[in-house]
């Protein structure tokens, strides 16, 4: 297992008044575990069901007052500690020269996948700056929440981008997948291919992540949702390196950095190489084993089964609640989901999770 290696971070996110949930993702100490979820702002509340009778997903994400309403709507409905802005993995696809669409009931869809070398050649990684509305969401974001909360804490601002691995996939693919054939088969046969696209993205990626930073993003957290497809062995020879200099270069910006991939728990240790200053965890393996796993000196993330707010009271208070002895209140934990909030979900359950969670993990 590598050493992280030593990144400077500014000082408005070491001193005692940064966030908790900076602090936490610092693994300094706090006066209890923060907590935000993945998708907070999504199609289980009645708010955001509202903005989408007008735009379309694309629309709110690519319309900054739009965006920063519903994420600014749904961190003060639920009283979490950290706002994630309303946005899309696959943004940068359209900078980059490839058009995508979402398909009701089907998903994102690209509409030419990458199959080839020259498809690959012919990205472009030189118009970032088209995607500079979701930084001036982040800023309308930051702006709102300057200054203490009630509590006298005040709120983080999470910016993100998807991982090489992941994006690539949905180049390739064309849209979701269960087995990735197409994206293992360029993978493995096509020995230029492969490293240029991861090259391209990355390139991207850390231009992307440095307007949010610039913006007011306290911290990226870099989603690898389907590289839980990949053995341990193709991890390694195949996306640990750019994945790593991804990492690399977005804490070199001067915010710590989340990683988070579902299904990953085979791949723990390889992801704990990317020097990531915490790793996000699915709900399959217990949060206890998972940091075991992961080792000293990273936080970790996570990791209630979304479904399990459809639960009773009982079995949802008893899992929170189990969640947080394993992590012991040990340094660096943030309380989450281990993946996203399901369209359905009762929003009184998941205000209840935080509020228990707030309760619970005072330390």
């Amino acid at each position: 297992m590598i050493e992280k290696e030593s990144v400077t971070i500014p000082a408005q996110h070491t001193e005692p008044t940064a966030s908790r949930f900076v602090r936490a993702c610092l693994r300094q100490p706090v006066d209890r575990t923060p907590i935000w979820l993945l998708r907070q702002a999504g199609r289980y509340m009645p708010e955001y069901m509202a903005v989408r009778k007008h735009h379309s997903l694309l629309d709110i994400c690519r319309t900054p007052d739009v965006a920063a309403e519903v994420t600014i709507t749904a961190a003060e409905r639920l009283g979490v500690d950290a706002a994630i802005i309303f946005a899309d993995l696959l943004l940068p696809f359209t900078p980059m020269g490839l058009d995508f669409e979402f398909v009701a009931g089907e998903g994102p869809q690209v509409n030419t996948p990458v199959r080839s070398l020259e498809h690959v050649q012919a990205l472009r990684t030189d118009r970032a700056e088209d995607l500079s509305y979701v930084a001036r969401a982040i800023e309308k974001v930051a702006a709102h929440f300057s200054g203490p909360r009630p509590d006298g804490d005040s709120l983080g601002i999470i910016g993100f981008c998807g991982a090489p691995f992941t994006l690539a996939s949905y180049m390739i693919e064309g849209g979701s997948s269960r087995n990735y054939i197409e994206t293992k088969k360029l993978m493995y046969s096509e020995s230029a291919a492969w490293p240029l696209l991861m090259e391209k993205l990355v390139t991207v990626l850390v231009a992307f992540a440095k307007q949010q930073v610039e913006a007011g993003a306290d911290v990226i957290q870099i989603f690898d949702s389907w590289v839980g497809a990949l053995s341990v062995t193709d991890y390694r020879q195949y996306c640990l390196a750019p994945t790593t200099e991804l990492i690399r270069r977005v804490r070199a910006l001067g915010v710590p950095v989340i990683y988070f991939g579902v299904d990953t728990a085979s791949l723990l240790p390889a992801m704990r190489e990317t020097g990531a200053d915490v790793l996000g965890l699915d709900w399959r393996i217990p949060l206890s084993e998972g940091w075991k796993t992961i080792g000293p000196g990273c936080g970790v993330q996570g990791n209630l089964d979304p479904i399990t707010l459809f639960a009773p009271h009982d079995v949802l208070k008893a899992r929170v609640q189990e969640i947080l002895q394993e992590a012991a209140g040990r340094p660096g934990h943030i309380f989450n989901l281990g993946h996203g909030i399901v369209p359905g979900t009762p929003v009184e359950n998941v205000i209840q999770t935080i509020e228990w969670v707030k309760e619970f993990g005072k330390r």
